[in-house]
């Protein structure tokens, strides 16, 4: 399983509101400029991503972006389930029922586990958490 591209940088923009929070919305192209990533690719995730309540906007000369809640309410499965969907390593597991085989498939108990253990990850470190690791750093670029 990886994670695309999309989960990644949008990620990258979540953490990058909540570092950069100083209650004003940030306009989209700083934070393109900050992290590296295209501005036109950086809308398309914004637009997804505030449609599904993440973040606020205001449009106009002081427009711009700002999380819609604390850091601490938000997951990092939240964010990459919204960008990816399902994390799961296999699609049987997201079916209904499983497939035809499941009763006797064997296999299928590695995926669960896989699936377990990556969902025990993502569900677990909020933006908050991100947001800390970011700070003990430093002032360095930070990459995920």
């Amino acid at each position: 399983m990886k994670i695309s591209t999309k989960g990644r940088y949008a990620l990258r923009l979540m953490l990058d509101l909540a570092v950069n929070n100083t209650g004003e919305f940030i306009p989209i192209k700083r934070i393109a400029e900050r992290q590296e990533i295209s501005e036109k690719y950086l809308e398309q995730i914004i637009t997804q991503i505030s449609r599904a309540g993440f973040v606020k906007s205001v449009r106009g000369s002081q427009g711009g972006y700002q999380l819609a809640h604390k850091p601490e309410d938000y997951t990092v499965g939240m964010i990459l389930r919204l960008m990816e969907g399902e994390l799961s390593p296999v699609a049987c597991l997201d079916e209904p029922g499983g497939c035809e085989r499941a009763d006797r498939c064997v296999t299928v108990e590695v995926w669960q586990a896989i699936k377990e253990a990556v969902e025990n990850v993502v569900d677990n470190i909020t933006l908050a958490d991100l947001v800390k690791r970011y700070q003990e750093k430093g002032e360095c670029e930070y990459y995920i």
